[in-house]
């Protein structure tokens, strides 16, 4: 893009417009075509008012900022003016940013207008803020910014607050918090764009120091101020802070509005806070706060993720609108729950409402819940459905879908097959659902193929390797094994640690294998070793599949015993009565001894236990498991 330099003041002559005074144009305002808008105009030029800024304005402003939308036209209309005043040049410049043409037009015209001599007023600026904004002009702003002071708006509150916005497009943060502490008069607006700013970029620390500086009697009364830092912890998956602060926003008793609402329900679907998630709904209810389709699709989102289909499907079925967003999120919450079938069956009950037509999300979905349930046959038709009725070409995530669906079924020539007839490369996501699949089915040599172009895609992944040396492992290649551990080493990549969160009267309680932390430790561990003894009658037998190093059978068994989610689990049975469900989030997929010790407890000890691991839920009631043990 070539640089436009801009004048310096001093090339600019103050100059007075005068404006005619108004004159009434009937029917002006009401055009909706360009021959009806030429008819007014040939009209203003039988009226002798070809060169009058102000008729001809409006005519330009129809022109160029209502939904005829003619700027060729508008374009005509400016050069027959002799002396356009400021505001025909801010309508021209307004009409070709909101026509998302380069910033070079909006700036062209700035810098006619300046060599015109026509003094650029408050509303000349916010517009070519956003045309350097849009096309990430740095310099350009930089120069509009000098022009803002030169032109004596400095003191301009809106303009400001827009600048910092600009500096904050351009990650340009040191520039965006000059501006901010030069500010006469902070505003909402301002604290919430400079929060947002440094959150956007990854500074999240530096964002809540600003929050936290804020004037105590402007936080109380800024809801957005408290959404900007709630939304940003959010957006970090720092979704224990954003409920603290949330708790904090309860206790100085600032009004709850919707973006807060849909922002703490996020980070209780991040958590599986079901209860945190249900204060939330009713809040919103009894508030009177107006669940639209998009408040409702997070609400719905929230339930889903929290293994909650039923109060999912309630709100849902209660949307006076729903949108596509709202359609995709109910049927990718029975996908990853494993109701497959429901899945398709609320796609045939979208289309037969044919209100809203699916699109690639909505399909991804119905592949992944033909994946996570089995349904090789209703796959294999979804995929080429949804080109041969939609036109939808399938991406990477439709492939990725396929490859796993296949792949689990034990159909790893077809799994590969599609990966070789790919229109693109494949990527890090389709070609470790392939490897996990041949872990799973004891194909070493493709899964030792697969790994290795894996762990090249995304080398700081963690957990590519670790499901690379479990491969190794459970083909007893220790060498191999020492090799992979070798390469995290030295590329600096730590394994991920498995963590667990269970919620408790509305309480988050997070643990780590091995973990002693908890106020409660010594009593969890206590029944982490009553609760193994008590599934030992039941014909618990420890599963040691994926150990990472040759050792003995007895030392393979000890870590297993305290992973995150047994931890969980023993806390939830201390902490709640018979006959309550337990409810686990956890961060990485559940392992087999884990599933197997999930499925024996809510056999002997009369439990539904609910897991949300990295991919899919887990029900477990009566000794079963909802996923059928295919997962």
């Amino acid at each position: 893009m070539a640089t436009v330099p801009l004048l310096h003041c001093s090339q600019v002559s103050s100059l007075n417009i005068t404006r005619a005074p108004p004159l009434k144009l009937q029917g002006l305002e009401s055009c909706s075509t360009v021959a009806e808008l030429k008819q007014h105009h040939a009209q203003t030029i039988k009226l002798g008012l070809s060169s009058d800024n102000h008729a001809m304005g409006r005519v330009i402003k129809l022109c160029a900022l209502s939904e005829i939308k003619n700027l060729n036209y508008a374009l005509r209309v400016f050069h027959t003016l002799p002396s356009p005043d400021a505001f025909i040049y801010n309508t021209m410049i307004r009409g070709y940013l909101e026509s998302n043409c380069p910033q070079d037009y909006c700036i062209a015209f700035y810098i006619q207008m300046l060599r015109n001599s026509v003094s650029p007023n408050n509303f000349t600026f916010p517009p070519l803020i956003r045309a350097c904004c849009i096309d990430g002009a740095i310099q350009e702003g930089k120069q509009v910014h000098s022009h803002i002071i030169k032109f004596g708006f400095s003191s301009d509150g809106f303009l400001q607050n827009n600048l910092i916005h600009m500096y904050v497009n351009f990650n340009s943060l040191k520039e965006a918090k000059k501006v901010f502490c030069n500010l006469a008069i902070k505003d909402d607006v301002s604290w919430t764009t400079l929060i947002s700013g440094y959150a956007q970029w990854g500074c999240i620390d530096e964002a809540h120091q600003f929050f936290q500086s804020m004037p105590y009697e402007r936080r109380k009364n800024s809801a957005v101020s408290w959404n900007a830092m709630i939304a940003a912890y959010v957006q970090s998956n720092r979704f224990h802070e954003a409920l603290d602060l949330f708790e904090k926003m309860r206790a100085e008793k600032v009004k709850i509005d919707k973006f807060v609402a849909a922002s703490v329900l996020s980070a209780c679907t991040g958590l599986g806070a079901l209860e945190q998630g249900k204060w939330i709904h009713k809040y919103i209810e009894e508030s009177g706060i107006e669940i639209d389709s998009k408040l409702g699709t997070t609400i719905i989102d929230m339930y889903c993720k929290c293994g909650c289909l039923d109060m999912a499907f309630q709100v849902f079925n209660r949307l006076t609108s729903k949108g596509i967003s709202s359609w995709n999120s109910m049927i990718g919450g029975l996908a990853v729950n494993g109701k497959g079938m429901a899945a398709i069956e609320l796609l045939k009950e979208m289309e037969r409402q044919n209100k809203v037509s699916p699109d690639y999300i909505t399909f991804v979905n119905v592949l992944s819940g033909c994946a996570h349930s089995g349904l090789v046959e209703e796959g294999r038709y979804y995929f080429r459905y949804m080109t041969e009725v939609y036109g939808i070409e399938p991406g990477m995530e439709h492939y990725g879908c396929m490859v796993d669906l296949l792949g689990r079924a034990g159909l790893l020539k077809e799994a590969r097959k599609v990966i070789d007839e790919m229109p693109m490369n494949p990527d890090a996501s389709v070609l470790g659902a392939l490897l996990g699949a041949c872990k799973i089915h004891g194909n070493f040599e493709l899964g030792k193929e697969i790994g290795r172009q894996v762990i090249e895609l995304e080398p700081n992944n963690s957990g590519r390797y670790v499901l690379l040396a479990n491969l190794y492992a459970n083909s007893r290649g220790w060498e191999e094994v020492a090799n992979v551990r070798k390469l995290m080493n030295d590329r600096g990549v730590k394994k991920a640690p498995g963590s667990s969160v269970i919620e408790l009267d509305g309480i988050v309680n997070e643990f780590t294998a091995g973990g002693r932390t908890h106020p409660q430790a010594k009593e969890i561990y206590a029944n982490v070793n009553e609760m193994l003894d008590c599934i030992r009658s039941a014909g618990y037998v420890p599963i040691k599949d994926g150990a990472l190093h040759d050792i003995s059978e007895e030392e393979k068994e000890n870590p297993l015993y305290y992973h995150s989610e047994k931890l969980a689990m023993a806390l939830g049975l201390l902490r709640t009565k018979p006959g309550e469900t337990l409810r686990i989030t956890k961060n990485l997929r559940v392992c087999k001894d884990c599933h197997q010790v999930g499925k024996l407890i809510s056999k002997v000890y009369d439990r539904e236990i609910v897991v949300r691991d990295r991919n899919r839920f887990h029900h477990f009631k009566g000794g079963e498991c909802s996923c059928n043990d295919y997962w």
